[in-house]
């Protein structure tokens, strides 16, 4: 195949999908190697952004995804305004906060960050698939282990977890992690699976990430 019909395979697939698609796949759909793979999806996530197109392929780690284009997100909305998704409560903000950062984390974990129970915001979270299990601690009673997903990094921007805003030393009351916290909230209700974030709730993650960072370096 010319590399325009590779192309156009690369992005029937990712249509088809609907989801993530592991670049080994990809490299097997097409037999291809993984650089040459590589390579032309990110001609194609170059030129759909140049040419300002309705959709973007965003790389997830060893993975490729078509979505919507941020910009158009005002008219996304519009059109499925029926079909929006409960918001994301300010609980659920804080606890894949702090999950987000720690990598893993245990719910016992969450619960001393935030210093109230968390397991059924935990649930929520599994259910949206913005975490996800991941084994079990060591300790006694093995306690479950949670990471953030796939999910987590399409619906905040990321392509991987190394693109997470540093904490910074200072508080959040200073108003830096609010602002990184807030443009990651913005990125999330563009994807339209956190509408309507108040700035309370922004500024709630910022403090739980700043008490992440205290209890990591306790």
């Amino acid at each position: 195949m010319e590399a325009k019909e590779l192309e156009h395979a690369i992005e029937a697939i990712l249509f088809a999908a609907g989801e993530p698609v592991g670049v080994e796949r990809l490299c097997l759909a097409l037999e291809l190697d993984r650089l040459t793979v590589d390579k032309l999806c990110k001609e194609m996530a170059d030129r759909y952004s140049y040419e300002r197109r309705g959709i973007r392929l965003l790389r997830l780690e060893n993975s490729y995804q078509l979505c919507s284009a941020p910009e158009f997100a005002p008219r996304i909305r519009k059109a499925f305004e029926s079909r929006r998704p409960p918001r994301l409560s300010q609980p659920a903000l804080e606890v894949l906060a702090v999950i987000a950062y720690s990598q893993t984390a245990t719910r016992a974990y969450v619960d001393q960050v935030r210093g109230v129970d968390s397991s059924y915001t935990i649930s929520l979270l599994l259910e949206r698939d913005l975490i996800e299990e991941c084994g079990r601690l060591a300790v006694p009673g093995r306690p479950i282990q949670y990471r953030t997903t796939q999910t987590f990094l399409r619906s905040f921007g990321l392509s991987s977890l190394e693109d997470l805003p540093e904490l910074p030393s200072a508080p959040p009351e200073e108003g830096q992690l609010t602002r990184e916290i807030q443009a990651a909230v913005e990125r999330l209700k563009a994807e339209e699976a956190v509408p309507d974030v108040t700035e309370e709730e922004v500024e709630a993650a910022a403090r739980a990430l700043a008490r992440t960072e205290e209890e990591s370096g306790a």
